[in-house]
């Protein structure tokens, strides 16, 4: 283990032990404010549902532990105002997360409401595992009254409302303003570009010897993504049946950056970043200061206030020689529910609570992203509540919008194949298993036969 990892590892461990010992004091002020505000209206809820039946939701999500604490606490308040309602909760990260969702649904035993993604979302409504929220729409046990209507619309599959959005985001950049300062960086600014990235993230390894940018490069495709929409194309053809881009070139450079910058130390080579991986968000190199940046959406910094509230958001490096908009909105997920739930209607209620409660809100702190209500958006920024790093995050939707394209449908059915082929192809390029050309040319290939295989 070379001695950067030992001192990343040393600090996670250092950080663990601090949130460990955070996770036993009592709640936040604003939180337990929140757990005590029961409305009149409340204790009359409270008391008819002590003479309902008993109802058992099983609820999943990915996260870190500020959400997975926090969604408890919300899990927890709901249970007190409905006596009748009791959660299992399976809370996880995001690696494995679908892998676990896709066996249990292929079994029969999805949980009722599960969080979801809009990279599966698609697949989920296809194989007809998700229920259609629209009943529960219609007939007004979820108001979507604050929900802008193409935003709604993002969880709408062939005519079946599969996913009630919970928040906005955006592809984003985090930075520790700390280690850039340490490499006498100036911050980034929303016009940078990738060859100024690159500038950065090699200064910051030379004149510290931490990591420039600290990720996953091949977890998924949405930074790809975003690069394919920078050079004027689509990821996906219209149809879904194959890729969007024609030329190479495209996915080709996008390897070549990255691998570059491993092979210089100055990002974590896949070996790294499964040891980086296994400490969790909270005690991640960006926020313990052993690297300076990392690609995420732009919840990142509100997400983890707890442990680090120096944390900044930019938007990611704009193209050299493009001026196409590659960002988007995207939903920040939605929660689904399972076609096999037995309680669709206790499901809806939860998820309307959740989406429009100030006292899950207040909880929540949007931790999830920016929430999709805007009475509840509107409540947050006036209570006077809200965090330097949680007002960055609402003010940088505004700001980002002049630069934002339109946002790309969900997701084709497949998706998880197509991640594990990018996963792959870029791979063999970090391990010198390919050259950057033949693997973007071997990507291709996989996705097409996967894409046109599930979507007829």
């Amino acid at each position: 283990m070379s001695q950067r990892m030992k001192r990343i590892m040393a600090a996670a461990l250092a950080g663990t032990v601090a949130l460990s010992a955070g996770a036993c004091k009592t709640a936040e002020p604003e939180q337990e404010e929140a757990s005590q505000k029961v409305t009149e209206a409340d204790l009359k809820t409270a008391a008819e549902d002590g003479d309902a039946k008993e109802v058992t939701i099983k609820i999943a999500w990915w996260g870190g532990q500020t959400r997975h604490e926090q969604t408890q606490q919300v899990l927890d308040l709901y249970s007190e105002l409905h006596p009748n309602v009791k959660f299992v909760a399976s809370p996880s990260g995001w690696d494995g997360y679908f892998e676990k969702l896709s066996t249990q649904t292929a079994s029969g035993a999805m949980p009722d409401i599960v969080q979801m993604d809009y990279l599966y979302l698609t697949t989920y409504a296809k194989n007809n595992s998700v229920a259609d929220l629209q009943e529960f729409i219609d007939n007004g046990t979820i108001d979507v009254s604050g929900i802008d209507e193409k935003l709604l619309n993002t969880g709408r599959i062939d005519d079946k409302m599969t996913g009630l959005v919970l928040s906005t985001s955006m592809l984003s950049f985090g930075y520790n303003p700390d280690v850039l300062a340490e490499a006498g960086v100036e911050e980034p600014t929303a016009d940078w570009t990738w060859s100024d990235f690159i500038e950065m993230s090699k200064k910051v390894h030379e004149a510290t010897g931490k990591y420039g940018p600290a990720m996953d490069t091949a977890l998924d495709t949405n930074g790809f993504n975003y690069w394919v929409r920078q050079h004027g194309q689509s990821l996906f053809s219209e149809d879904n049946k194959s890729l969007g881009y024609t030329d190479d070139k495209i996915c080709e450079d996008y390897f070549t950056m990255w691998n570059s910058l491993m092979e210089e130390g100055v990002l974590p080579n896949p070996d790294e970043y499964a040891q980086i991986a296994t400490l969790g968000q909270e005690a991640g190199p960006v926020v313990t200061g052993d690297a300076a940046m990392i690609m995420e959406w732009n919840n990142y910094a509100s997400k983890l206030s707890s442990v680090n509230d120096k944390i900044k958001m930019v938007t990611p490096p704009m193209s050299d020689d493009s001026d196409a908009k590659g960002l988007w909105m995207k939903p920040g997920m939605f929660f689904s529910v399972a076609e096999t739930s037995q309680v669709k209607q206790e499901a809806a209620e939860f998820i309307n609570w959740f989406i429009n409660s100030k006292e899950a809100n207040d909880i929540m702190m949007a931790e999830r992203g920016t929430p999709v209500s805007s009475e509840i958006r509107d409540y947050m920024i006036s209570s006077g509540k809200l965090g330097e790093q949680q007002k960055a995050m609402f003010e940088g939707v505004d700001e980002a919008a002049a630069i934002c394209g339109d946002t790309p449908a969900p997701d084709p059915v497949g998706m998880s194949e197509i991640n594990e082929a990018f996963k792959n192809a870029a791979n063999s390029v970090y391990y010198g298993q390919a050259t950057a050309a033949d693997a973007a040319a071997a990507f291709r290939e996989e996705a097409n036969s996967i894409l046109e295989r599930n979507n007829k």
